[in-house]
């Protein structure tokens, strides 16, 4: 009796170091994240109404909820009718477009209840350039005139100076209300290789002293490693993405993949969580939806989204297949003849990461390992994850090409693929 009890102790004790290693929240690890459009979402824009998709959003295995930002919008350089999310007059206001602040809270206790976490997204970059804070000496950058200063060709916003601790001191007592006060989960930071990493290491450090287990999402890939090494929990994918694309339009292939992967693993550190996505806001307005990008190979990129590391992302539309270039600055509602055609694989998928370990992100998952074979357009891995008591395996044979093709694994298995076609066993 006396050595049973020592070996459960000791299995127990082996279980809570590594749960102390673990570098993320523990909920983050086989999560699914969402961005929620909220202006687009639906034909009121609300977040009343936005609480309608979230039984939808849970039957298909979503985790975490971002919130483009909704707070109250800059008017006196603003573009389009609406406005930007991005040019924002207060932190700490809702944009009444969306609805009242009860409306958020319910909106968030509801999410809450059904098992979601949410985060917002947060523009520390700049505000709009009739925000109270450009009354503030020193707050915002200024030209030799004293003209606040716009940055590339976001001329309804001026930038912030980080320089002054004082404004400094406002930013983070303002993500301090959305957490404290409001209840949300945490942070996905707009171009935050904009904003000083001191900052986000200051800022970010202070709140998980009173939310710990709150998740950080940096808009950026260039300093990547820098912003994950204390502040940031996950990064965009934007490289990997950009080769997708080219994947898809037959500009790149398999080697350029494994060429983007070695260099990562090399330069970003390694629990440092990947975004992977196929579409998105910017990408969806600006360059078109996932099916004008990337046309038949559509399902084919979705599941390599979950397939190799990271973190699956998943955009307002998405699920329902929406072929709409949404207006950025107008009210455009996702379009309403989508097909769902492609739920059911989302669906698929999302399942296959939840119940499967080797799928999980860094460091909770597996690396993710080559399998070399016979035919140079066919992107061949394995991930694997050995437990204590069990083990997890996933295979994933696909066809990067608009062509049939057949294939024989370094293992001896063999496969016929069709056009962007796929295989994906788990044992």
């Amino acid at each position: 009796m006396k050595k049973t009890l020592f070996f459960v102790l000791a299995a127990f004790a082996l279980v809570s170091c590594a749960q102390q290693e673990m570098r993320h929240p523990k909920w983050a690890y086989d999560a699914t994240i969402y961005e929620l459009n909220t202006r687009q979402a639906t034909p009121e824009g609300t977040f009343k109404a936005a609480e309608a998709l979230l039984p939808e959003l849970k039957k298909n295995g979503i985790d975490i909820i971002w919130v483009m930002p909704c707070q109250p919008i800059g008017k006196i350089t603003r573009k389009g009718t609406l406005g930007s999310y991005y040019s924002i007059i207060d932190y700490c206001q809702i944009n009444p477009e969306f609805g009242t602040r009860a409306d958020f809270e319910h909106f968030l206790k509801v999410a809450h209840k059904m098992g979601f976490k949410v985060i917002l997204d947060w523009v520390a970059n700049h505000t709009a350039p009739d925000s109270e804070w450009t009354k503030n000496e020193g707050w915002h950058y200024r030209d030799s005139l004293g003209n606040l200063m716009v940055q590339y060709d976001w001329t309804d916003i001026s930038k912030l100076n980080y320089d002054n601790q004082e404004m400094r001191n406002e930013m983070l007592k303002a993500m301090h209300w959305w957490m404290d006060s409001i209840g949300i989960d945490g942070f996905r930071c707009d171009v935050a290789g904009e904003v000083p990493t001191d900052f986000w290491n200051w800022a970010m450090g202070d709140l998980r002293l009173t939310h710990p287990d709150m998740f950080t999402l940096a808009e950026d890939e260039d300093k990547a490693d820098e912003l994950t090494e204390t502040a940031f929990d996950m990064y965009y994918g934007w490289t990997l993405h950009h080769i997708m694309n080219e994947v898809a339009q037959g500009k790149k292939g398999v080697e350029d993949l494994w060429a983007y992967f070695a260099k990562a693993d090399s330069t970003i550190r390694p629990e440092a969580i990947r975004m992977n996505f196929i579409t998105n806001h910017d990408e969806n307005s600006w360059n078109g939806t996932e099916f004008e990008r990337m046309g038949d190979a559509v399902p084919l990129f979705a599941a390599f989204c979950y397939v190799v590391p990271g973190m699956p992302m998943m955009y307002t539309g998405q699920i329902s297949g929406n072929h709409h270039r949404l207006e950025f600055f107008e009210k455009d509602l996702i379009d309403a003849d989508a097909d769902y055609s492609l739920a059911a694989l989302y669906e698929q998928l999302n399942g296959m990461r939840a119940r499967n370990k080797a799928l999980f992100s860094p460091e909770a998952g597996a690396p993710m390992e080559r399998i070399a074979c016979d035919n140079d357009a066919i992107f061949a891995c394995k991930r694997h994850k050995e437990g204590r008591w069990h083990s997890n395996t996933v295979i994933a044979v696909m066809n990067m090409s608009d062509q049939e093709q057949n294939v024989t694994l370094e293992t001896g298995e063999t496969f016929s693929l069709k056009p962007w076609g796929y295989e994906i066993v788990e044992k």
